[in-house]
């Protein structure tokens, strides 16, 4: 497999973009090797400017649910273009994607479009301050929820990557009011409310998908959700990652718990830059024009990525592939696990709905400081050897891999094959 022209575009991109790139992970930092640059994508295929095609699962990290250039997002992106691209004021689909997004999580009354994840969960913190009049936040290691200077600590994901603990320009003072504590480990969160008092609330994502996948264990989510109640405190659900992507609507459904502010993005924009956080009425009411919570946007609710939210999830509720995205991973997971033991490879494998990670560790994964167990060199050679059999994965030991509606079964015999010559090639190291 040639990779020539994407090599001459990695040379030159160095000379007016940072790194060649656009978001460090891209940077193939932690799997060695220069970054391959994409030409186009269809269905569940991307094809870089070398002419090489893979099957993809990293589906630009969760919101090409439906696969490339689905042709009814096409559609409806295309008829939006043709009476504008940005307004700076509103517009009637608006409206109608908040409805749907409203009517599929419990709890959610109102909500506020931004224009990518970050901005969500900046906004839905600056939120849970303004209604509790608290400051402190709580979060868990290996989370991220963005590149706020607030949550830039113990993140997982890119700084895992990057083996960077935080960020160089985030002040002391940025982070004063930010408590870490241990996903999967209720005792961590108690000890923080009984050393504070002004903590406004407590954020994570349900399945943390920075540090792998990673799934709350013995009810976990539903006592941290009492337990932040009981203190007064609210309950922040990072969905941008699982809204959508294990059932209509969010992680919460599946846990029975609901957020007292969730936040949104990927799936709902279509592949267009959204974000979204939203709570039950007497909590959005905080929010300018109708509270004192100031956010704005000039180009939140764009038009045309509206247009693509309302289509990919119409077309979502239509297909309803969460059953074929549970026996696919159920699959992968499987053979995963046999491919290793065949070969004398230590692997944990972990998923939740479309989503699926692969540690090489024998630790069974539950936090950040397991997930880290697991050895990066390997999945470097493991990474190299799934690119040269046409897939497509996360550069990132740290990162999930995701499912599409659009995979035919040929496309996952050819991850299946991949997959057995890619751990071969690891036990060969």
């Amino acid at each position: 497999m040639d990779f020539k022209k994407s090599q001459e575009l990695y040379n030159k991109g160095l000379t007016n973009l940072v790194g060649a790139v656009n978001s460090p992970v891209r940077a193939f930092a932690s799997v060695g090797g220069n970054p391959l640059f994409v030409k186009k994508a269809k269905g569940s295929k991307i094809i870089d400017v070398d002419g090489n095609t893979y099957v993809d699962l990293v589906l630009s990290y969760g919101p090409m649910i439906l696969g490339h250039r689905h042709k009814k997002v096409q559609k409806a992106v295309s008829k939006a273009l043709k009476n504008g691209y940005s307004f700076g004021a509103s517009t009637k689909n608006e409206i109608k994607l908040a409805k749907i997004i409203c009517e599929a999580f419990s709890g959610m009354d109102k909500i506020r479009f931004v224009s990518s994840g970050t901005e969500a969960v900046l906004s839905g913190i600056r939120l849970a301050r303004a209604y509790t009049g608290r400051d402190k936040i709580i979060k868990f290691s290996g989370c991220y929820h963005g590149h706020q200077d607030a949550l830039l600590v113990a993140a997982g994901s890119g700084l895992a990557t990057l083996s960077l603990p935080g960020s160089k320009g985030v002040p002391e003072g940025a982070v004063k009011n930010t408590l870490i504590a241990n996903y999967n480990d209720l005792e961590s969160v108690k000890a923080h409310f009984e050393e504070h008092d002004d903590i406004a609330g407590v954020i994570l994502e349900p399945i943390a998908g920075n540090m792998g996948v990673v799934v709350p264990q013995n009810n976990f989510l539903k006592d941290l959700k009492k337990l932040v109640n009981s203190k007064g405190a609210l309950l922040i659900v990072d969905e941008v990652m699982t809204g959508f992507r294990s059932n209509f609507g969010g992680a919460q459904e599946k846990f029975d718990v609901e957020a007292d502010i969730t936040c949104l993005g990927k799936v709902i924009g279509g592949g267009f830059p959204v974000g979204a956080y939203g709570a039950r009425n007497e909590i959005m009411e905080m929010v300018a024009p109708l509270g004192g919570m100031y956010q704005a946007g000039t180009l939140s609710g764009n038009p045309i990525a509206m247009a693509a939210g309302i289509s990919t999830l119409s077309e979502l509720k239509k297909q309803d592939p969460y059953e074929k995205f549970n026996e696919i991973a159920k699959i992968l997971e499987v053979f995963l696990l046999e491919t290793a033991k065949k070969y004398d490879v230590k692997v944990t494998v972990n998923r939740f709905g479309s989503m699926i990670n692969t540690f090489f560790t024998d630790v069974h994964v539950t936090n950040f400081e397991e997930a880290q167990t697991s050895d990066t060199k390997k999945y470097a050679v493991f990474f190299w050897e799934m690119i040269r059999n046409g897939v497509f994965l996360p550069p990132s030991q740290f990162e999930a891999w995701f499912l599409t509606s659009a995979i035919s079964n040929k496309d996952l015999k050819n991850i299946t094959k991949a997959i057995d010559k890619s751990i071969q090639a690891v036990s060969n190291m």
